[in-house]
C-alpha cells in the first residue's frame, strides 16, 4: 500500500518585481555630459577675449579654412566636373577673417576703449573741480567737453579775473595753481596733449609783436605750469598760438571770454593724424577738425624759395 501512494509535490509561486532596465542609466549619463559641456562652455566664453572667440566660431563654420599641421585641404573632392572652392582672398572675405577686416576690428575696439578712458578722465575732473577748495571758485571759469579730437578742458578769462597780465605771459597766480592741479589728472591716461593760445581781438601794442606772438608764449606758459604741477614733459605734442582767429564769442570780438587756453587730451585718431602731418581745419565753434591735405606739395623748382608757411602754423 506504501509503494502506490503518490507524492505530494507542493509548489510556490514566488511574486516578484522586476527591474526596470539600464535605459535611465544612458538618459543620466548624457544630461551629466550635456552639463559638464555647458559649463566648459560658459567657461570658454568667460575666459577668451573677443578675437580668440571670433577665431573658434570660424573654425566651427568652415574647419577646412584652417590650415593646421595635417595640411587641411580648402578644395572639395573632384567628382565629375564638380567646382572647386573659392580660395585665397575671397575665400577669406566670405568667412569674414581677412587681415583688413580684423584690423578694423581692433581699431574700432581701440578707439572704444580710448573714448572711454576720456570720459572716464572727464568725469574725475568734474568731480574734482567740485571737490577741491581751491578749484571750486573757478569752476565757473573751467569749460570741458568732448570735441572729435578728444577730450577739451579750456581755461577762459573773466572782465575781473584775467589768467595772464595785461599784453604779457605771465600767469596769474590762480591761473598757474588751476594748471597745477590739472596737470596732476593728466598723467592718469596715457593720451599725448595739444595746449592752444587764444587772444581777444584788441591789437599788440607793441608793434614789432603782434596776438600770434603773444598766444603762443601763453600757451608754452600753460605748459610750463602744467610741468610744474607733476605732469610728464613729454606729453605734449604740439603747442599753437591762434591769435584772434578763433574767438570763442564771435559776437563780441574784445569779450573777455575769447582770451582762453585750450588744453586737449588727444584721442588715437588725433594723434595717428599727427604723426602722419594732416593738417588741420575750424569746425563748428572754433572746435579744430581733422583734414587731409588735397594735393601735395611741390617742391620748389632750383633757385625758388619754398613758399612760406602760414600763420596759424606759427609755434
Amino acid at each position: 500500500m506504501d509503494d502506490k501512494k503518490q507524492p505530494i509535490v507542493i509548489k510556490k509561486v514566488v511574486k516578484a518585481h522586476g527591474h526596470h532596465g539600464g535605459a535611465w542609466k544612458v538618459a543620466y549619463a548624457d544630461f551629466v555630459t550635456a552639463m559638464m559641456a555647458f559649463f566648459l562652455l560658459m567657461w570658454l566664453l568667460g575666459s577668451t577675449t573677443p578675437q580668440q572667440r571670433a577665431g573658434m566660431s570660424k573654425f566651427f563654420n568652415n574647419p577646412s579654412a584652417i590650415q593646421g599641421p595635417g595640411g587641411a585641404s580648402t578644395s572639395m573632392i573632384k567628382l565629375g566636373g564638380t567646382k572647386d572652392m573659392v580660395t585665397g582672398p575671397k575665400q577669406e572675405a566670405s568667412i569674414g577673417g581677412s587681415p583688413q577686416q580684423t584690423a578694423k576690428q581692433l581699431s574700432k575696439q581701440a578707439e572704444q576703449l580710448d573714448r572711454e578712458r576720456l570720459q572716464t578722465l572727464e568725469v574725475k575732473l568734474k568731480e574734482a573741480i567740485d571737490k577741491s577748495q581751491a578749484l571750486k571758485p573757478f569752476k565757473d571759469q573751467l569749460l570741458i567737453d568732448i570735441t572729435p579730437e578728444g577730450l577739451r578742458i579750456q581755461i577762459v578769462d573773466k572782465e575781473n579775473r584775467p589768467m595772464f597780465d595785461l599784453g604779457s605771459a605771465a600767469l596769474k597766480p590762480y591761473a598757474r595753481k588751476i594748471l597745477e592741479h590739472i596737470g596732476v589728472f593728466l598723467n592718469q591716461v596715457p593720451n599725448h596733449i595739444s595746449i592752444t593760445g587764444h587772444t581777444d581781438a584788441h591789437r599788440y601794442l607793441n608793434k614789432n609783436l603782434s596776438n600770434w606772438e603773444l598766444s603762443t608764449e601763453r600757451a608754452n606758459a600753460a605748459r610750463r605750469a602744467l610741468v610744474g604741477g607733476g605732469m610728464k614733459a613729454d606729453k605734449v605734442a604740439r603747442i599753437v598760438g591762434l591769435g584772434d582767429t578763433v574767438l570763442f564769442d564771435k559776437t563780441h570780438p574784445l569779450a573777455a571770454v575769447n582770451r582762453r587756453i585750450s588744453i586737449i587730451v588727444l584721442n588715437k585718431q588725433a594723434e595717428e593724424a599727427m604723426a602722419r602731418g594732416d593738417r588741420y581745419a575750424t569746425g563748428k565753434n572754433g572746435v579744430p577738425v581733422l583734414k587731409q591735405p588735397t594735393t601735395k606739395p611741390v617742391a620748389p623748382t632750383s633757385g625758388q624759395a619754398p613758399p612760406a608757411p602760414a600763420a596759424a602754423a606759427k609755434h
